[in-house]
C-alpha cells in the first residue's frame, strides 16, 4: 500500500475516541544526540503527534551526553538483568518540545565516551548487538502487561535497525501486546550481527530462519522489524516504491514487495520554527518572501566567512552534506571546475569520507575565492549557507527523504536535485509549464551522472540571471508547507487502524 501523503487530507478525529498511547523508540533525538536526520525526526514527529492528542512517550538510550543534558531526570522503574543484558533503569525527563522522555539508563552499555554507534576511533562499538538489543527489548516490554510501568503502549513505533528487534520481541511475547510500526529511514543500514548473539538477546532458536530474522547467516535487526512489524513506513512515497526492487532494496526488496500491503511512504516534515528565515537567530539578516532583497546581506556574510570573492554578479552554490558515495559528491568533484568557469562560486560544508574531504580541500586550494570548503559540521554555518547561497546542490544517488531540499525552498534558495526518493517527492522542476502553474521551485535531473547534473546547474544559473523568473521560483518554494502536521496526521491514521477502538490511557507511574 503506497500512499502519497501530500495528496491526502488530514484525518478527521474520531469523536470520543480515547487517545492512542504511543511509544516512540529511537536511538537518537536532537538536540540531545544527533548524527543525522533520524535525530531531527525524533524531535519533531512525536511533538506533532502530541499536538494531535496522542499520548506519546519517547524512549532513548541514556548515553553520557543525554544524561549530562538532563540533570533533573528521575528514576521511574528498575529493570533487572536477564539473558545477557545487564540491569538498567528507566528515567523520566522532559524531551524536546515538552514530549515526555523515557531514558534507558544502563551504565554498562551507554555511559561511555564516543558516539552512539562508534567509538572515538570511528569503529563500531563491539557490543552494539546488546546495546540496541536492550533498547528494543525494553521498547517491547512497554507494549505488554509485563512492562515496568503502569502506562502501556497501544503502539510501539520503532525507527531504523537500532530498535528493529522490538517487533520480534512483541511477536514472541505471551499475552496481550502492542501493535508495532517500523520506520525505515535508510535501508542501507541493516544491523547485522553474528548468530551467536541469539541466546544472549533472549530470542528463540526458531526465530533464526529465512522466515525470521536470519539474513545470509547473520542476525539482521532490520529484517526482524520488516518481518514482524504490523506496519512498515518509510520517509517518502517514492522511496517506498524504490526499495521494492534493486538496487535500492539492498537485498530486502523481495520481502518488502511481499509486504507491500503493509508498506506506506510518508514524506518527512521539517521543524518550521527552527528553519524559518524570518525568525532565524543564526543568520545575520532575517527576511521573508516579501523582502528577498535582504537575502543578499546573508550572501555577502557567507562569502566573507568562507573567503569567497564578494561579488554580487556571481551566483553562490551551497552544499551541506555528509561526504559519502550515496550523496553523489564525486559528481560535484567532476564538474566543479566547470562550475567555477560559469562563473559561479561553491560554498561547501561537510564531513565524512577522508578521500572526498581531501579532494574538496585540494579543489578549494586550486580555486581560491571561487570554491571554499569547511570540513566538519557547524549549525550556524549550515543556516548561513541555506540563507546566503543562491541555490543548493543535492546530487544524491539515493535519498530516502532528505531535509536540506526543504530547508532550501523555505529559505528562497532553489535546490538542484537528483530525481530520487524524497527529493523527487518534494522538489518541482522548473520548466515553462510549472512556471506558468506557479509550482516550479527547483531543478531536477533524472540520471545520476555528471553530465546531467551539470546541465541542471546550468539551467539554474540561467534562471538566476533572469530576476523575474528567479523571484517567482523563490516565492513558490517559500510558500510550500513542509511542516509535520500532515505527516503526523497520516501516522495517526496508521496507529488508529492498528490499535483499534479499545485504545485508552493509563497514568504514568
Amino acid at each position: 500500500m503506497l500512499t502519497c501523503l501530500r495528496c491526502t487530507q488530514h484525518a478527521a478525529p474520531q469523536l470520543n475516541a480515547p487517545p492512542i498511547r504511543l511509544l516512540f523508540a529511537t536511538s537518537e533525538c536532537a538536540p540531545l544526540v544527533k548524527t543525522g536526520g533520524l535525530g531531527d525526526v525524533s524531535a519533531s514527529l512525536p511533538a506533532a503527534l502530541a499536538r494531535l492528542g496522542v499520548d506519546v512517550r519517547l524512549l532513548l538510550p541514556g548515553y553520557s551526553q543525554v544524561l549530562e543534558a538532563l540533570p533533573d531526570a528521575r528514576e521511574l522503574a528498575s529493570i533487572p538483568a536477564r539473558d545477557a543484558f545487564p540491569p538498567a533503569a528507566l528515567l523520566a525527563a522532559q524531551g524536546p518540545h515538552g514530549v515526555p522522555l523515557l531514558v534507558l539508563d544502563c551504565p554498562a552499555l551507554y555511559r561511555r565516551r564516543g558516539g552512539p554507534y562508534l567509538d572515538s576511533e570511528g569503529r563500531d562499538w563491539a557490543d552494539n548487538a546488546l546495546r540496541f538489543g536492550l533498547l528494543a527489548r525494553v521498547a517491547a516490554d512497554l507494549g505488554t502487561d509485563a512492562g515496568p510501568l503502569d502506562w502501556r503502549a497501544d503502539v510501539v513505533h520503532c525507527n531504523e535497525w537500532e530498535t528493529g528487534l522490538a517487533p520480534a520481541y512483541l511477536h514472541y511475547a505471551p499475552g496481550a501486546r502492542a501493535a508495532s510500526v517500523i520506520t525505515i529511514h535508510n535501508l542501507a543500514f541493516q544491523g547485522l550481527f553474528a548468530p551467536e548473539y541469539l541466546p544472549a538477546l533472549g530470542l528463540p532458536p526458531s526465530s533464526f530462519s529465512a522466515d525470521g530474522l536470519e539474513y545470509h547467516g547473520k542476525i539482521s535487526f532490520l529484517k526482524a522489524a520488516l518481518r514482524y512489524a504490523d506496519a512498515i513506513t518509510t520517509v517518502s512515497p517514492n522511496y517506498a516504491r524504490e526499495i521494492q526492487s534493486e538496487p535500492l532494496g539492498f537485498g530486502f526488496h523481495g520481502l518488502l514487495a511481499a509486504r507491500s500491503d503493509a508498506l506506506t511512504g510518508i514524506l518527512n516534515g521539517i521543524d518550521t520554527e527552527l528553519w524559518d528565515p524570518s525568525t532565524d537567530a543564526l543568520i545575520p539578516q532575517r527576511y521573508d518572501a516579501n523582502s528577498l532583497a535582504a537575502k543578499r546581506v546573508n550572501t555577502r556574510a557567507l562569502q566573507h566567512r568562507m573567503g569567497l570573492a564578494e561579488d554580487d554578479s556571481i551566483p553562490v552554490l551551497g552544499v551541506v552534506s555528509r561526504f559519502a558515495h550515496q550523496k553523489g559528491l564525486d559528481l560535484l568533484l567532476q564538474i566543479a571546475h566547470r562550475l567555477a568557469a560559469l562563473p559561479a562560486q561553491l560554498a561547501i560544508q561537510g564531513v565524512g569520507d577522508g578521500d572526498i574531504q581531501s579532494a574538496f580541500a585540494s579543489l578549494a586550494q586550486r580555486h581560491p575565492g571561487k570554491i571554499a570548503v569547511s570540513i566538519g559540521f557547524d549549525e550556524a554555518l549550515a543556516h548561513l549557507i541555506e540563507a546566503g547561497a543562491d541555490m543548493f546542490l543535492m546530487p544524491s544517488r539515493f535519498e530516502p527523504c532528505g531535509m536540506n531540499q526543504m530547508y532550501s525552498q523555505r529559505y528562497g534558495t532553489p535546490p538542484v536535485v537528483h530525481a530520487t526518493g524524497g527529493l523527487a517527492d518534494s522538489v518541482v522542476d522548473c520548466n515553462p509549464r510549472t512556471l506558468a502553474g506557479g509550482t516550479a521551485a527547483g531543478f531536477v535531473f533524472r540520471s545520476a551522472g555528471a553530465v546531467d547534473f551539470l546541465g541542471a546547474v546550468e539551467r539554474a544559473v540561467a534562471a538566476w540571471r533572469d530576476p523575474a523568473t528567479w523571484t517567482a521560483l523563490q516565492r513558490n518554494g517559500m510558500a510550500r508547507d513542509f511542516g509535520w502536521g500532515a505527516s503526523a496526521a497520516r501516522y495517526l491514521e496508521i496507529y488508529r487502524r492498528l490499535a483499534g477502538p479499545a485504545a485508552g490511557v493509563r497514568p504514568m507511574s
